[in-house]
């Protein structure tokens, strides 16, 4: 009798144990955390510290305005050291006077290489057998380059802010226009960056899917002119 009365106890412990944790997933199901239902509403937009992009400015939830500045890259390669030291100079002259922060961004980017591909497509149209086979093989290089993202080229930007105020979005575009003035002395030109141009630089920063990844060594050390003070 003893050895039936004990297996029946531990059958009904089971069960009001079984029965006691299913009322209490489904009382927590219903009635979720604080943190747990702060982190489901939690959203990417408040992740990167964005309220809102709206014409040619981005707003944050810590009540800052930005606007970007997009400089155009130029080669200064065939530059001669006459040439590189008025650039310097220039910019140097046109730039002392600035009192505000800013922050400038390096980001590297995918090359779209879409229209090179096109182009081409319209001269295999009317190219002959032997120049068709060689466009074709170019065309097929060229579209494993974009699809691996291997080329790549340097964007340079530049972000001014302020503190979210009545005018605050007017003197951040006058700000940056006259930013843009000073190094279209030097021949760089610039363009303040619009929505959709905003929304894309945010992805090239925080999306991985845009991100390309540099092997590329780096250390600290104090950039120094050469070759300009006399």
């Amino acid at each position: 009798m003893e050895s039936l009365l004990f297996p029946v106890i531990m059958l009904a412990v089971t069960l009001t144990g079984g029965g006691i944790l299913l009322l209490y997933l489904k009382n927590v199901r219903k009635n979720p955390r604080p943190d747990e239902d702060s982190a489901a509403m939690h959203t990417a937009q408040q992740f990167i510290n964005v309220r809102d992009i709206r014409g040619k400015c981005l707003y944050t939830r810590d009540g800052l305005a930005f606007v970007y500045l997009r400089i155009h890259a130029i080669s200064i390669d065939l530059y001669s050291k006459a040439e590189k030291n008025v650039l310097i100079r220039t910019l140097t002259a046109e730039l002392s006077d600035i009192q505000y922060p800013f922050k400038f961004m390096a980001l590297s980017r995918p090359v779209d290489i879409s229209p090179l591909i096109t182009e081409m497509g319209e001269m295999l149209k009317e190219a002959e057998d032997k120049q068709k086979e060689l466009l074709r093989q170019e065309m097929l290089q060229m579209g494993g380059f974009a699809l691996s993202g291997e080329i790549v080229e340097r964007q340079f930007y530049i972000a001014l802010w302020e503190k979210q105020e009545e005018g605050s979005e007017r003197e951040l575009l006058k700000r940056a226009s006259l930013l843009g003035e000073k190094f279209a002395v030097g021949g760089v030109n610039c363009d303040i960056l619009s929505e959709k141009e905003i929304v894309r630089l945010i992805n090239l920063v925080n999306n991985p899917s845009y991100i390309h990844l540099e092997d590329a060594e780096t250390e600290a050390g104090i950039p120094m002119l050469k070759g300009v003070v006399q």
